[in-house]
C-alpha cells in the first residue's frame, strides 16, 4: 500500500487514537466540584496561564479544594482557606479529601454518632482521604487511621 508522502506511517496510531472518546477526567466534571492536590509542589497562579504571577506554592499532597471554573487545562480552584487562583488540572485529582476545620480538637470515633468509642482527636487542618457521609459523619482515613468525623468538622465533605 503506498501511502501520501504528508501522512506518516508512524502517525496512524496517533490519529485513530485521537479518533477515541475522551476518558472522563479529560471531559471535566459540572463545577462546582471538589478535587484534591495530588503533587507535592503546585503553583496557584492569578490567571489561567503560565504567564501569569505565581500568588501561592502549595506543598501538601491530599489539600481539599472547590473548582469553581475550568478553562481548557486550568482550574479556578478556592481552598479551605478562601483563597482563590488558577492552577494546572493535572495537579489536581477527584480522590476526595477533606481537612479538619474549626475550634479545638475534632472527635474521631469507632461509628458514626456521638455514643461510639473515641478513637482519636486531630487537630484543626489535619487532613485525609475522605469516605461516603450519612448522618452528619463522615468516614475518615488519617495515614490508616480510620472512624468518623462529624460531617460539619471537614471541610471538602458534603457539596462544593
Amino acid at each position: 500500500m503506498h501511502w501520501p508522502m504528508k501522512f506518516s506511517r508512524a502517525a496512524i496510531p496517533l490519529f485513530l487514537l485521537a479518533l477515541l472518546p475522551a476518558p472522563a477526567m479529560a471531559q471535566g466534571e459540572e463545577v462546582p466540584y471538589w478535587a484534591s492536590i495530588r503533587a507535592s509542589v503546585v503553583n496557584m497562579r492569578v490567571g489561567p496561564a503560565e504567564s501569569y504571577k505565581i500568588d501561592w506554592v502549595y506543598k501538601r499532597v491530599g489539600l481539599p479544594l472547590k473548582v469553581v471554573r475550568r478553562q481548557e487545562g486550568w482550574r479556578l480552584v478556592e481552598d479551605p482557606d478562601g483563597t482563590k487562583g488558577w492552577m494546572l488540572g493535572r495537579f489536581l485529582t477527584l480522590d476526595r479529601s477533606a481537612i479538619v476545620i474549626g475550634d479545638g480538637p475534632a472527635e474521631m470515633r469507632a461509628e458514626g454518632n456521638e455514643n461510639a468509642r473515641l478513637r482519636w482527636r486531630l487537630e484543626s487542618g489535619v487532613t485525609g482521604k475522605l469516605g461516603d457521609c450519612d448522618d452528619g459523619w463522615c468516614q475518615f482515613d488519617v495515614d490508616g487511621h480510620r472512624g468518623f468525623v462529624r460531617e460539619d468538622r471537614l471541610w471538602g465533605a458534603g457539596e462544593p
